[in-house]
This record gives structure tokens, sequence and C-alpha cells, in this order.
């Protein structure tokens, strides 16, 4: 087994460093950072701090994705999900929580709201052509490969 990408983090909330659960998790939990709770009402939304800076190694991002527990249960997600922390942003990961649900939902101090995911990216450099390779898919698209 590799060992672990080391990553640098600054944390400044009181609650502990981001970590994974069982050994095959893919996404370690985020806490909101708040000196008091947040109620969101119906289809409200809120950029939620967590405390956290980091400085990613260039060729990876932290992509930050709902919960699925909360989402199931309480109707709350991120918008703009996955949402990318790239490698050379400095500032603190906030997470932008959407109530769905037809009730109000209370977010507490220290409660984890949103799962990153840290994974590798590779940029490209565009070759600009007149004819792309055919496929058997083609253009396709919404929903076409479903269809028998």
């Amino acid at each position: 087994m590799n060992s672990p990408l080391a990553v640098k983090i600054i944390n400044q909330s009181p609650f502990p460093l981001p970590q994974y659960e069982t050994t095959g998790s893919a996404g370690m939990d985020l806490r909101a950072n708040l000196e008091n709770p947040v109620v969101l009402g119906p289809l409200e939304r809120s950029l939620i701090p967590t405390g956290l800076f980091i400085e990613l190694p260039h060729g990876y991002e932290a992509q930050i994705r709902p919960r699925s527990g909360l989402a199931a249960k309480r109707g709350l997600t991120m918008l703009n999900s996955p949402g990318t922390i790239d490698s050379d942003y400095r500032g603190e990961i906030k997470c932008i929580v959407v109530n769905l649900s037809n009730e109000s939902q209370t977010i507490e101090p220290g409660e984890r709201i949103a799962q990153m995911v840290i994974a590798r990216h590779e940029q490209v450099e565009w070759q600009q052509v007149t004819i792309l390779q055919d496929s058997d898919r083609g253009a396709g698209g919404f929903g076409s490969t479903g269809k028998q």
C-alpha cells in the first residue's frame, strides 16, 4: 500500500481534523465551524465555514460533496456539488448548504455537514481539429445509452 499524501492544513476551528471513518472511506467529513446554530428554511441556502485551510500539491483537488445521511434524512445537500478546491486556493473551505426539505433545518456547531475527497486531476492542452473519431455512442446523450 502506498503511503498517504501529506497535505498541509490549518485548523482554526475547535473541532478535530477531518479523518477517514473507515479503512475504505474515500471522503472525510467536514464540520460546521459555527458559534451559534444556523436555521435554514425550505429552499434556503447558507455558506457554512469549516475553519479549515489547506495547501494541496499541484495536480490535486479537494472535492466537496454532500453527506448522504443528511440528504436522505433531512434534505440538506451541497450546491455546486461537487465543489472544487484548487491546489492554489489558500482561503477557508466553506460549504454551500441548501435545505431541499419542506421544513426548517438547523445546522449545529460542529455538525458534520459535508465530505471532502482528495483526487488527482490532469490538465489538458487542446488540440483543435475539424473531425472527431467516431464511436459506438456517437453524439447520443441525456439518456440515450439506456435505450434498447
